[in-house]
């Protein structure tokens, strides 16, 4: 969900927390030499879903929205339609090179974004059994839980949030037992945890299994248990990170000191990361406080993959799967707040408004037959929905093409405007992994890293 006003915004607010007017402020990403424009379109929609954009930057195919991890040849909520037109994922392929690989992320483990790396299915939504037509499960079509378990048995770490679609339904959940949102949806009874668990060679998970997601306060698992050559598996409530907003100084357990396990002699020659971040997108993408926060623990992730890898041997990639309806305008001085009103008051109807707005989005708002008055509200607040043009319960994608930032060996591959797809493919070409290695040998080959950071997903290749 970062659009380029995102990035802007997110820069302006870095700049702000460390007490700056924040427009000079530098993000990790501008650091990076080469920019380059990807166009987001789903193959049948202007205006892409996370589905269709996460195939195309995981996969290297466009696909219809709504559909994950397979071609345009599928058709959305048709199972039908899927077979023969599954396509892999540059999880997939680091996994046949002999990469470590994991899921790590602050919203469901099953979400659009994520379950592109493992998954094929006609329906994003059909997280469990429990979510799916009967058509669907008579058409022998598998759910996304089900696919993270079984699709690629051999994922290392599997942390984040969905727990509930692991579970036999009406299963109490062992965090929230008296919470009815909260329980257990399959309807095959099964416990997929159990499952991924009893899969695995004796010895192999560490014992690390837990409960809670990366933004709970429960950190019962760290990245450093998880890269000792063991494997885990953590599920949290319905998302890991539900709407927590970590103010100035106390970011919490988010995500820069999770996605980068350290290396050491353990290491199984590289290891790869998904790392999506969800809360930019909806529905709290219209929590733009807790949007743009995000966005700098993004940055920070960034910073630490800089300091942990080597531009001379580290290809490293940052771009969004597409952005939101989110913009900020109003003539506001030099280092205004960035959460803060426009220096202006509108001359239609004489009220104040705040420098965010969004294009649509359930930020519209009626008050006595005319628009609310901002200044009556705390707009600061971590909660505020900014006011939007067109009212809907959610608000939208946004159409335009996202930036693609790249740094280090073959980094000139990401220049100009390119189809989303392409990201996965250049990646990949740099990495010497997937089926196009025909350039590779010792002289070519990467000696590092190749980190593709997307927020809000993160990929990192560890190459030995």
């Amino acid at each position: 969900g970062m659009g380029v006003s995102t990035v802007t915004a997110a820069r302006i607010l870095k700049g702000q927390l460390q007490n700056r007017k924040g427009e000079e402020s530098l993000l990790e990403m501008d650091k990076f030499p080469y920019v380059a424009l990807a166009k987001t379109y789903n193959t049948n929609a202007q205006v892409p879903d996370s589905a269709g954009t996460a195939t195309a930057y995981l996969c290297g195919v466009k696909a219809n929205e709504g559909t994950v991890g397979v071609s345009a040849g599928v058709t959305r909520d048709r199972c039908n339609t899927t077979k023969g037109q599954e396509v892999t994922s540059i999880l997939r392929w680091a996994k046949d090179a002999g990469k470590a690989v994991g899921i790590v992320t602050t919203t469901r483990v099953t979400h659009a974004t994520p379950s592109a790396a493992y998954a094929h299915s006609a329906n994003r939504d059909w997280y469990s059994d429990g979510e799916m037509p009967p058509d669907a499960l008579e058409g022998g079509c598998k759910d996304i839980a089900r696919q993270l378990v079984e699709n690629i048995p051999d994922i290392e770490v599997i942390l984040g949030g969905g727990r509930k679609y692991m579970f036999p339904k009406n299963a109490s959940d062992v965090e929230y037992p008296h919470e009815d949102k909260h329980r257990g949806t399959r309807l095959d009874r099964r416990d997929l945890v159990q499952a991924w668990r009893d899969a695995k060679p004796p010895g192999k998970v560490t014992g690390t299994l837990f409960w809670g997601g990366i933004h709970t306060h429960h950190p019962t698992v760290t990245s450093r248990s998880c890269s000792r050559g063991g494997e885990c598996f953590g599920a949290g409530g319905d998302k890991a990170a539900p709407g927590c907003w970590y103010p100035p100084g106390d970011t919490g357990p988010g995500p820069p000191g999770m996605l980068l396990p350290p290396r050491d002699a353990g290491t199984p020659l590289g290891i790869l990361v998904l790392a999506p971040s969800g809360n930019a997108g909806t529905p709290l993408g219209i929590l733009a406080k807790q949007a743009l926060h995000e966005a700098v623990e993004l940055d920070r992730a960034i910073g630490l993959a800089a300091r942990l890898t080597s531009p001379r041997d580290t290809l490293s990639v940052v771009t969004a799967d597409h952005s939101h309806v989110f913009t900020f305008g109003g003539y506001t001085p030099r280092g205004s707040p960035i959460f803060g009103l426009a220096p202006m008051q509108s001359d239609v109807d004489r009220k104040p408004f705040t420098s965010i707005l969004y294009g649509n989005g359930p930020g519209y708002k009626i008050v006595a037959g005319e628009r609310e008055n901002v200044s009556a509200v705390d707009f600061a607040h971590a909660n505020y929905q900014a006011q939007s043009a067109v009212p809907l319960r959610q608000e939208t994608h946004g159409g335009e093409d996202v930036a693609v930032f790249a740094r280090g060996p073959m980094a000139h591959l990401l220049h100009g405007v390119h189809e989303q797809n392409y990201i996965p493919h250049a990646m990949a070409y740099a990495a010497c992994i997937g089926s196009n290695r025909a350039h590779c040998n010792a002289a070519t080959r990467p000696g590092a890293a190749i980190a593709l950071l997307l927020p809000f997903l993160a990929l990192l290749f560890l190459l030995c």
